[in-house]
């Protein structure tokens, strides 16, 4: 897959259309919708996405995202695409739905399909939706896919729903709207060094600003390491300030500092806590350990 950072001329594309937070499975029928349809018709596929969210334009402030960019790159990748374009959303803003579509998709991309969500908006005020696009399929010579939504125990799936559950701490409710777990990862850093101290060596890694943020909190998880146990939080028992996930992994006992750690949630398993000892603590981290599946 090739990634751009600006409109270039590629001509008889099949697209997918949408930001894509999270790559649910709305999502991934999206984007498999443009990938099947330029495999039998022999021609290329393309998601156009942005690099920011248009939210952070229109108010000022980035909402918290599911996946990392990177992340998201990567999943989208395996849904077999060849070319992710990642755009400015601030230099087509002011496009009404009309321009957009004559401007930028049928000017540089000549597309031989459409597909979008079935609440896919764009353009000038939302101006520009699935019925826009069906409406000018023929005029400009593109065939429309209008993707319906997908749903889980009777919720559609949605980014924002899944943020919400993340927030609330409902990690498995998230997990299966996302068809996978939730997850982060980042470069093993050295903490103040007291787990090892209590018996329960931990991984800490620096929780990235811009992905929604969990409740602080104690979860089960899995990593590239094996099974174990999280927490996030300020660790009020020892006067921390700062938020940092720290990992305890089950029959691990390897530094890993410099090394890439890569947590997934599976559920929360308590909010966090101030204890009245170390002693405590150790206690609850035992019991803990005792809940994960």
């Amino acid at each position: 897959m090739q990634i751009f950072t600006e409109l270039t001329k590629n001509p008889n594309l099949s697209i997918a259309l949408g930001f894509f937070d999270g790559v649910h499975p709305g999502h991934c029928a999206v984007i498999e919708s443009a990938v099947n349809y330029a495999k039998i018709n022999n021609c290329k596929s393309a998601v156009i996405t942005f690099k920011e969210h248009p939210y952070c334009f229109f108010y000022g402030k980035c909402p918290k995202y599911i996946l990392k960019r990177k992340d998201r790159e990567y999943k989208i990748k395996n849904l077999g695409i060849d070319y992710l374009y990642e755009l400015d959303f601030e230099s087509i803003s002011g496009l009404t739905a009309y321009e957009y579509l004559k401007d930028v998709l049928v000017k540089y991309f000549s597309p031989c399909a459409i597909s979008t969500g079935w609440n896919h908006n764009f353009g000038y005020k939302k101006s520009g939706n699935a019925e826009f696009l069906k409406n000018n399929s023929k005029k400009f010579g593109y065939e429309y896919f209008e993707i319906p939504p997908k749903k889980v125990n009777n919720e559609t799936i949605s980014s924002s729903l899944i943020r919400k559950y993340i927030t609330e701490g409902k990690i498995q409710k998230a997990n299966s709207m996302l068809a996978y777990k939730f997850f982060t990862s980042g470069v093993v850093v050295k903490g103040n060094q007291i787990g090892r101290t209590i018996g329960f060596k931990t991984a800490n890694i620096v929780y990235p600003t811009k992905l929604i943020e969990l409740p602080h909190g104690v979860y089960s998880i899995n990593t590239n390491f094996g099974k174990g146990i999280a927490n996030f939080g300020t660790r009020p028992t020892l006067n921390g300030t700062n938020p940092v996930l720290e990992a305890h992994i089950l029959d691990f006992d390897r530094d890993i500092y410099g090394e890439n750690l890569q947590v997934e949630f599976n559920k929360m398993l308590r909010p966090e806590k101030k204890f009245a000892s170390l002693e405590d603590l150790k206690k609850q981290i035992k019991k803990d350990i005792e809940q994960i599946d």
